[in-house]
């Protein structure tokens, strides 16, 4: 069987950046598991992995507009320090949004922070070496649902 449109697909992954540095992996983890074709991944990794079978192996690479995009500076905001509510606050820290977006803090001041709600991998190149592990029908409620009920396409 071959991964393709509806079907759930077990990859294992280690990702790495232009400079060969690895930025994830699931190795020692269990695999991703993940319904293809419903944007369950970066739209770079989905094309990579279309037409694999259980145990092709594959190296993927991604440029930025097929990944997390390109750095948007509207997205990088000064904020008043108060609307953190007085927590303490530092560089390297992540909040969600109302909206249910990611944003880093990348400096704080006396008066203001400066937050970016671009990815973290936002403007990189993503190189992905993946192992198919399994690849089988998404269940009716998977696929109602958008994404996988598990390894077994349970809950």
């Amino acid at each position: 069987m071959q991964i393709s449109k509806h079907k759930v697909a077990a990859i294992h992954y280690t990702l790495r950046d232009d400079a060969g540095n690895i930025l994830d992996s699931s190795q020692e983890r269990d695999p991703l598991y993940y319904l293809h074709g419903k944007g369950n991944l970066i739209p770079g990794m989905e094309e990579g992995l279309e037409g694999k079978a259980k145990g092709d192996k594959a190296k993927i690479d991604v440029v930025p507009e097929k990944g997390y995009g390109k750095r948007n500076p509207q997205l990088i905001q000064e904020v008043p320090i108060k609307a953190f509510g007085g927590q303490k606050i530092e560089v390297g820290m992540q909040f969600e949004t109302n909206q249910g977006e990611l944003i880093t803090v990348t400096q704080v001041g006396p008066e203001t922070v400066t937050v970016d709600g671009n990815h973290p991998l936002a403007d990189q190149n993503l190189h992905f070496d993946v192992e198919v592990v399994e690849v089988r029908d998404a269940t009716p409620d998977e696929l109602a649902h958008g994404h996988v009920h598990g390894p077994g396409g349970h809950h």
